[in-house]
């Protein structure tokens, strides 16, 4: 049975092969959009990239996390996920995103097809002055990190093969209908009011939630602790994804004009916050000051300003990273005295921290910095429906991702048993899953 499952993968590759012939996706002719402007092209193609290293720099950022004989397997499991979702993208993920609305909760998977209509097509609404197929390109890499984010939650005890479906099926099931949701003018929660300027909710909540769920339906490792096999590695991670949100933020605003100045302006902020607000909470509580606190309380502190970042000041979004770091450093505490095995801790800090995020957004988004998007004021000027929303969303967003992924982790395991076995564990994924060691 292993055997046959392990040969259905390249199977389906050949047939996507065949799909390459039978819909080239040849442009019917070469169309001027006069709206494009060759700046924000430039900047967008650079956000693009920086946002794709976010991905290598997680792989860092947990690959030192693990212990030694897990390194390369745990990095793989980012990795996996630049070639995985990118295929899927191209044959239809895009569609389900960013397609026709059907009823506001996925596009139509026809509509973009082996991206046909995509290299020709005229500029996203509401990014008119890059070219469409760039704005899918920036789109690609949001929908890379998402699931990748998941694989610290069950590091060190997952097959393989299993993850990999399970990425499929969250990719499908979870992510684009969120994606489609949130940053569609047709989505449920765009129509509904809901702010995510970069991907608090769909990109951070919907990891963090699916991180729990696994946590929980893999249950324990045989040997949960264990000493981190390269911090140098966390550092190193952490420069990447710092490096990286950069593109993920200012790039959120599609233009290299006062907006994108301001994401990035609030971004730094807000990271630098909770990187110190995360060692001095623990020199509080009586711990030394460390380097994986400093790179986690910064990473909270990306994540928590992510939804925010072109809504907000930046005295506020400092504020942001204060809340979101002492926070995220609070559940973290709680999950060790629990038996959740939550490996690295995604959820008290992607999913808590994108969570906090969305609730302080619809505290702090003023109409003055982003009059085109922000409609309503934040709770902090006085106004309630924002954080109303805000926090509506968060409470149906989080329903879904659990719940939905614990679905598909059961969906999964019935398939591809997820669990490797105590031996196999025992041993390490770099030699049980890979046949390499570090």
């Amino acid at each position: 049975m292993a055997k046959t499952l392990s040969k259905i993968p390249f199977f389906i590759l050949l047939a996507i092969l065949g799909l390459c012939f039978i819909f080239p996706s040849v442009p019917a002719k070469e169309v001027v959009y006069e709206s494009i402007n060759s700046t924000d092209t430039a900047w967008m193609l650079t956000a693009t990239a920086l946002v794709f290293i976010m991905t290598p720099g997680l792989a860092f950022f947990y690959g030192g996390m693990v212990n030694k004989k897990n390194v390369i397997s745990t990095m793989l499991q980012s990795f996996i996920c630049l070639a995985i979702v990118t295929v899927i993208w191209f044959v239809f993920g895009f569609s389900l995103a960013f397609g026709t609305s059907l009823g506001g909760i996925i596009g139509n998977p026809a509509d973009f097809f082996m991206m046909g209509g995509v290299i020709d097509g005229a500029p996203w609404k509401l990014a008119p002055t890059i070219p469409f197929a760039l704005f899918a390109m920036y789109q690609l890499k949001f929908a890379i990190i998402t699931p990748a984010l998941i694989t610290g939650a069950f590091a060190e005890r997952i097959r393989f093969i299993s993850y990999v479906l399970f990425i499929c099926l969250f990719f499908v099931f979870i992510y684009s209908p969120l994606a489609h949701a949130t940053w569609h003018p047709d989505g449920i929660l765009a129509k509904l009011g809901v702010l995510d300027f970069a991907g608090g909710t769909v990109v951070h909540m919907s990891a963090g939630w699916a991180a729990l769920a696994s946590a929980i339906y893999l249950k324990r490792r045989s040997e949960p602790s264990h000493n981190p096999a390269r911090i140098t590695y966390v550092l190193l991670g952490t420069g990447l994804l710092w490096f990286g949100w950069f593109g993920f933020n200012a790039g959120s605003a599609f233009g290299s004009g006062k907006l994108s100045v301001i994401a990035l302006s609030t971004t730094m902020a807000a990271s630098s916050a909770a990187a110190l607000a995360w060692i001095f909470f623990d020199a509080f509580k009586g711990r030394k000051p460390s380097a994986m606190g400093t790179c986690i309380g910064a990473v909270v502190g990306l994540v928590a300003i992510t939804p925010a970042a072109g809504f907000v000041t930046i005295p506020h979004s400092l504020a942001i990273g204060v809340i979101a770091s002492v926070v995220s450093n609070i559940v973290v505490d709680w999950r060790t005295r629990t038996t959740i095995d939550d490996t690295l801790d995604v959820f008290p800090c992607h999913g808590v921290g994108g969570m906090v995020g969305m609730l302080l957004t619809g505290v702090f988004a003023s109409k003055a910095i982003n009059p085109d998007v922000v409609t309503v004021n934040g709770l902090v000027f006085g106004e309630f429906r924002l954080f109303a929303v805000q926090s509506l969303a968060l409470i149906c967003v989080s329903i879904f991702a659990f719940f939905g992924s614990w679905l598909l982790l059961k969906i999964t395991d019935m398939i591809s048993p997820l669990r490797v076995s105590e031996d196999e564990e025992r041993i390490g994924l770099d030699m049980s899953q890979h046949g390499e060691k570090l």
